[in-house]
């Protein structure tokens, strides 16, 4: 469904009249101003008052078309059906964005899959900050023929940017939250469990879940596995510095050195983590050993989940969230906090990843007592093996996991 990318060139013309509109309108303000200041001829100043007037309805026309292209995207946003070969919605099929009352407040949701009586899997994104409804839509399509994939929009992400305060935002929050929704899933889908992938920043959520509630887990399912945050923070500053010194980046080199070692807090907590955060991604992206490098942020910005308003919270809760949350997560260190789970684990890990390093995925997996677990490379992959060798994922997910955990 290709749709959006028309409503957002539209939004972009509209948003871009009204900008110029308003550029011309001042600068027309400012000459009246001037001709007011400087001579006394009435005829001018009245000249250039009604160009002001028009100008002014103009704007306000403008104004007032943008403001309801806004609260029709939000109102129109939607997630595809999914379709048949004949071009029909499959019957049986659930694909559908909803709010949820999660803690008192709303939250965003989608649920995807070919049968609702399928296996329902709970995918935790990335952040925290991070929406990621159009990208799993798009990139775990395949999934859907087995599993009800249900994408959770974070309190502080996307959708629900706004669900809860910002400085009420807490890991707790988020684990309470959590909970709350798989119940909720439970009973909607009338299963007494379900699975749940966490990516990222979420494979530590997920990691949290099981170990408090394993009585609502089939299994754990974590890619890019976050395990000490802080650790990783110093070890990815540590690696871009020495990447840096040998290629002879001189200024990003004494940008690292100003802003010193992690962990960091205060307002630009975001800012600093990106510096050497970015670097180490355009690294990954430019490694020919990994496929389908990078994320497609414009296609994702482009989906129907997302109305005009959600876009620009696409990028704001990664900047606003992140650094509201990070710095709590600094104390995390699932080493020590989380060494025994009641629910079989399977870590996916790309072999190149540099953003979480698999090292420490890796002390963490060979520490960690579980019923079953199990540590999968995916040798083609950095940071996002659901993305850089996504068929390698799903045929994993259904071939492996969910045969080794379904119930007979």
């Amino acid at each position: 469904m290709k749709t959006v990318p028309i409503e957002s060139g539209f939004a972009f013309i509209l948003i871009l009249s009204l900008v110029v509109t308003i550029a011309t309108l001042f600068i027309s303000i400012l000459i009246t101003v001037i001709l007011a200041i400087c001579t006394r001829t009435r005829a001018r100043i009245t000249t250039w008052l009604l160009k002001l007037r028009s100008q002014l309805i103009v704007t306000v026309v403008l104004l007032f078309v943008n403001v309801i292209s806004i609260l029709c995207s939000q109102w129109m946003a939607y997630t595809p059906p999914i379709l048949g070969n004949n071009g029909k919605t499959i019957v049986g099929s659930i694909a559908v964005l909803e709010k949820v009352t999660l803690g008192g407040s709303d939250q965003w949701i989608t649920i995807r899959g070919k049968n609702r009586n399928n296996p329902v899997l709970l995918f935790l994104a990335g952040g925290p900050g991070g929406t990621q409804l159009a990208a799993t839509r798009d990139q775990l399509k395949k999934l859907e023929d087995n599993f009800v994939i249900v994408n959770w929009e974070q309190p502080g992400a996307g959708k629900s940017i706004n669900a809860v305060p910002l400085k009420s935002i807490t890991p707790e929050r988020y684990i309470s939250d959590a909970h709350q929704l798989t119940e909720y899933l439970c009973q909607r889908f009338k299963q007494e469990k379900i699975y749940v992938l966490g990516e990222s920043w979420g494979s530590a959520l997920g990691i949290w879940l099981v170990q408090r509630y394993p009585e609502l887990y089939h299994a754990f399912i974590g890619t890019g596995q976050m395990v000490a945050f802080a650790e990783t923070e110093v070890r990815d500053y540590e690696l871009a510095l020495k990447m840096a010194k040998e290629q002879g980046d001189t200024k990003l080199v004494e940008k690292l050195k100003k802003q010193g070692l992690p962990p960091y807090y205060g307002k630009d907590v975001v800012w600093k983590v990106a510096t050497y955060n970015q670097y180490l991604g355009g690294y990954m992206t430019k490694k020919p050993e990994i496929e389908r490098p990078g994320y497609n942020t414009f296609s994702d910005l482009a989906g129907p989940e997302y109305g005009l308003y959600d876009k620009v919270n696409f990028l704001l809760g990664l900047v606003t969230t992140f650094n509201h949350v990070y710095p709590q997560l600094y104390n995390v260190d699932l080493l020590k906090q989380a060494i025994k789970l009641d629910v079989p684990v399977y870590f996916i890990e790309g072999r190149h990843d540099i953003n979480a390093p698999p090292a420490l995925a890796e002390e963490y997996f060979n520490a960690l007592k579980a019923p079953h677990k199990e540590f999968i490379w995916f040798g083609h992959s950095g940071h996002s093996p659901w993305i850089n060798e996504r068929d390698k994922f799903v045929d994993l997910m259904v071939n492996l996991v969910l045969k080794e955990t379904k119930i007979k």
